[in-house]
């Protein structure tokens, strides 16, 4: 009898039945048991990323701790367990089967759409949309899209649960920086309208995506929508402070000052109350400034503040930068720089502002020290990043010469002082080197110590000690501590060094013999030695003497005639390039002509000197001062008239290569390579020829010898070629054809020939390699078959079409456009023609849909410009480009396939395997799974059974 009773039960309690019974019995069963567990799990997973999560408070803040990325490995392990409980609350009380329904029953709209659902279990959407939550705050955006996809197609006939399912969808492809997809499915919800219920979901949603757009306004209106939805007092004081960074960088400083006090009156974390704090000194008005600055000296005065240092100096810097005060503010810029604790973003932020104060009164070089450690502290993904590291890298060219120039310059100056004010000078300076020294030792021991207080506290808690504020356990190129600690190690042994391969090496060049040569490198090497055993000896004297005595610089003047003269040509070579970078690359022109006036007046006679005038001509005749302009050439072709840059000023093309010489450069350097691959080689020579007359410093002055070369290489005059590719190497070791040459060249030194010639690229589509066999004459004959597995095909050159950024567009299409198909998608880059192979089609009208949808989509029309489609079954695929060449496939396939007339319904939106639930209930074996009584009603109609949206809170 008991039997027979469970058997029943279980019976009733399938989920291939579907009537009152069973639906209350499952969303009853999977509320207070899967889901209960799963809700739980999410609450501690999100309360321990919200108690790890570390911002950035010198950037725009994100609404979700997901946001900053080093945030989503913290409580995935609770994640996990609620994507685990999730998927089986789903598994096992999911009920598609569609009821039964008296057919004398009229019915009437409520009952054609309950009838036309898909999911009949009235709780399970709490449980699709917790799954793609966990997954949303583990980082898996992908995955939770998808999830949040399903769902909405699952549930598209309850406009309450798809405009939820949306909601987070948008949040998803928001986070994954998809634009389009986020505004396409805003402007369809807008459409419909979005139901009460789901108000706060979309207000969320689109205080953030207006907020990445830049679009503040908006942002700031759903902000505080999304404050009055809000009910804990952290995440509230959050979004205030969010509300409050908007409105300071829109310049409201009122507002913003008005939000930051809300954050301050809701008593948040320490952190989040100090840096609003902070903020507030930001936006304050000016005549409060002693007042706010007494404040922030009481602040810095405590011990609980002592790791926030860098940041109250970093405001008290912008207060009096606020009043006009520079000095005052670059003294307290650099206070806060030296007394900070953590290297972190915030000292990064700091040592930026500071960086560009220097940088404008054109202090460089100690515009150089704040750049060079702030790149190492802020973020890669900042968008002011390339510029930062842009001047990073041109103030480590520029300042080492300028700190020559000044040297020799000081030098100078004490040789032509009295003695006794020399002596003095001297003095002064000794002082200054033992005091620095003492506050090195100072800063060496404080180091050793702050050193040894975190190894023992990072023993103790079983953490590394990567820095103070340091966390998550991310790989060390994305640490940004580690990476300036690596960077500045790095310099005390090596110096400044360029960011390039092989730097420790003086000749990069990839050919290392060049006419016999082999032993230059050997040569340099022992002349080097030689020199600096030389160079030891007569240093000796020197190096011995205590650098604290004057006799240690009295030996480094310049008294003799000699050395005076070694110390101008220093000058001389140090000031000349520097006043170059300054032109070009820092473009402070007044600086500049500065430096090259101070250098043609100093030594009118110099050789070095046509260069200097060639650059005064240009920064003259940008500026509009034709005069100056004309007489810096008079005194060039009077000085020096057989100097290239006097020729080149001097060419009556000169004008005109200038306005137009871009463009006429271009395009007879496409006549020269066209005429190449025809093999018309006289015409390569004479172009070549022509832009030596009219573009001798051209852009692609490396191009045009190369092309000559290969032309002279394949006309079998090796010798000539070899000399021309040489030119190359030596003249253009970093064009981009440097290289190339290069190993062409070490080729013909070792002997080898080039076999054939340089063929065409239309010729590619044309060729075909017969594969080996046994019966060279055996070839295999093409399919007609159509009912097999098919693929589709993106055939293109490389050098025409960005391989990497094609595949992401395509995969990114595949994902959004194709939830329930999985199309794999294979690279072949060993052939001339690369292929992107879409496989997964179980017919040739599945892969023709595929196409002609991937081509009706706009933007995936402008990727695929300079690919060419090709749709082959998988047997064919194989003889593709062996023994057919592309163009052979092509009239197969318009002589036999594409006049076929193809199924015209959708047969891309059904998976491709279907897996039927089993009628039994699955064996439970956990223990959150206990069989809970049946309901003894039974009734007809369906029963709708409301739970509290904030049940797992």
């Amino acid at each position: 009898m008991i039997l027979l009773l469970a058997i029943l039960v279980a019976a009733s309690c399938s989920t291939q039945r579907n009537n009152s019974q069973t639906r209350i019995w499952h969303a009853f069963n999977a509320r207070y048991n899967t889901y209960f567990n799963a809700s739980q799990a999410f609450i501690e997973g999100c309360d321990e990323q919200e108690r790890g999560n570390r911002d950035d408070y010198t950037q725009l803040l994100p609404i979700y701790a997901a946001g900053n990325k080093q945030s989503r490995s913290i409580g995935t392990s609770h994640f996990d367990r609620t994507i685990e409980k999730s998927e089986k609350a789903i598994r096992r009380h999911s009920i598609k089967r569609r009821p039964e329904w008296n057919k004398q029953r009229r019915k009437t709209k409520a009952d054609i759409e309950w009838l036309n659902r898909h999911e009949y279990n009235p709780f399970l959407w709490r449980a699709w949309l917790l799954l793609g939550k966990a997954q949303f705050h583990e980082g898996n955006f992908e995955e939770s899209a998808a999830t949040f996809g399903y769902m909405a197609r699952l549930y598209k006939t309850q406009p309450i649960i798809l405009a939820r399912a949306r909601a987070w969808q948008a949040k998803c492809y928001a986070e994954m920086g998809w634009r389009y997809e986020t505004e396409d499915l805003i402007t369809n919800q807008h459409r419909d309208s979005i139901p009460r219920q789901a108000v706060a979901d979309w207000d969320f949603t689109l205080a953030d995506h207006y907020l990445r757009t830049g679009q503040y306004a908006d942002a700031t209106r759903y902000l505080m929508r999304c404050i009055r939805h809000e009910r804990r007092r952290q995440r509230k004081a959050r979004l205030w402070y969010i509300v409050g960074q908007i409105e300071q960088h829109q310049g409201h400083s009122q507002q913003a000052f008005e939000a930051y006090r809300h954050v301050v009156r809701l008593q948040p974390p320490y952190e989040l109350e100090f840096n609003a704090r902070i903020s507030q000194t930001e936006v304050m008005a000016s005549a409060d400034a002693k007042g706010m600055i007494r404040k922030l000296q009481r602040m810095a005065a405590s011990d609980n503040n002592k790791d926030y240092l860098d940041q109250i100096h970093y405001a008290i810097g912008n207060i009096r930068l606020a009043q006009r005060d520079t000095l005052q503010a670059i003294a307290s810029y650099e206070e806060g720089a030296r007394r900070s604790t953590r290297n972190g973003t915030e000292k990064g932020a700091l040592l930026l502002q500071l960086a560009q104060l220097y940088w404008q009164r054109e202090a460089y070089a100690n515009a150089r020290r704040c750049y060079s450690e702030a790149v190492g502290l802020i973020d890669t993904a900042l968008p002011h990043y390339k510029e930062v590291n842009r001047r990073s890298e041109i103030l480590d060219q520029l300042v080492p010469l300028t700190d020559a120039v000044h040297l020799e310059d000081s030098l100078q100056r004490l040789v032509a002082m009295p003695e006794a004010d020399r002596l003095k000078v001297i003095d002064r300076h000794i002082a200054e080197l033992k005091n620095a020294e003492r506050e090195a030792k100072r800063a060496q021991q404080d180091a050793e110590m702050q050193s040894q207080w975190e190894t023992q506290n990072a023993q103790n808690n079983g953490m590394s000690a990567v820095g103070n504020d340091t966390k998550a356990s991310t790989w060390y190129f994305y640490n940004p501590q580690l990476v300036s600690q690596g960077r500045i190690r790095f310099e005390q042994l090596w110096g400044k060094r360029p960011n390039e391969d092989d730097w420790q090496r003086s000749n990069r060049s990839v050919v290392p013999t060049l006419n016999g040569e082999a032993d230059h490198e050997t040569e340099v090497d022992a002349d080097s030695a030689k020199t600096t055993a030389s160079a030891t000896d007569t240093e000796s004297d020197t190096t011995q003497l205590n650098p604290f005595t004057r006799e240690y610089h009295l030996a480094q003047l310049p008294f003799t005639a000699e050395q005076k003269a070694e110390s101008d040509r220093k000058m001389r070579e140090a000031l000349l390039p520097a006043a170059v970078i300054m032109k070009d690359k820092v473009e402070n022109l007044a600086l500049a002509r500065r430096m090259f006036t101070y250098l043609v007046d100093r030594w009118p006679t110099d050789s070095l000197n046509d260069l200097a005038w060639y650059h005064l001509y240009l920064m003259n005749a940008r500026e509009g001062r034709m005069a100056d302009a004309d007489s810096a050439l008079v005194r060039l072709q009077r000085q020096y008239p057989q100097s290239e840059w006097t020729q080149l000023l001097s060419n009556p093309y000169y004008a005109d290569n200038q306005r137009f010489g871009q463009h006429l450069e271009d395009s007879l350097y496409a006549a020269t390579y066209e005429a190449f691959c025809q093999e018309r080689y006289q015409e390569v020579a004479a172009n070549v020829q022509l832009s030596a007359q009219r573009f001798p410093h051209g852009a692609h002055r490396s191009k045009f010898l190369f092309v000559e070369a290969l032309s002279l290489l394949n006309e079998g005059r090796v010798d000539k070629s070899a000399q021309q590719l040489k030119q190359v190497v030596e003249d253009y070791p970093d064009s981009e054809v440097g290289p190339m040459a290069g190993h062409i060249l070490r080729g013909l030194q070792q002997g080898r020939r080039p076999q054939g010639t340089m063929r065409p690229k239309d010729d590619i589509w044309r060729q075909h390699a017969l594969a080996e066999s046994s019966d060279s004459t055996v070839v295999d004959t093409l399919s007609l078959r159509r009912d097999v597995r098919f693929a589709f095909v993106l055939a293109f050159h490389p050098d025409s079409v960005n391989q990497n950024q094609l595949l992401y567009e395509l995969a990114r299409y595949n994902f959004t456009s194709y939830l329930v198909r999985n199309f794999e998608i294979a690279v072949n880059s060993e052939d001339p023609v690369h292929r992107l192979t879409v496989s997964g089609f179980r017919s040739y009208d599945e892969a023709l849909q595929y196409a002609r949808h991937l081509y009706e989509t706009p933007q995936m029309t402008v990727r695929l410009k300079g690919c060419r489609r090709i749709i082959i079954s998988e047997d064919n695929l194989p003889l593709l480009g062996t023994q057919y060449s592309y163009d052979d496939y092509d009239r197969f396939f318009q002589e036999t396939l594409a006049p076929v007339k193809t199924d015209s319904h959708p047969l891309l939106n059904s998976p491709e395997t279907i897996v039927e639930q089993p009628a039994d209930r699955e064996t439970d074996d956990d223990a959150d799974e206990d069989q809970l009584p049946m309901p003894s009603s039974s009734p007809d109609q369906p029963i709708v059974i409301d739970f509290d949206d904030d049940f797992y809170r």
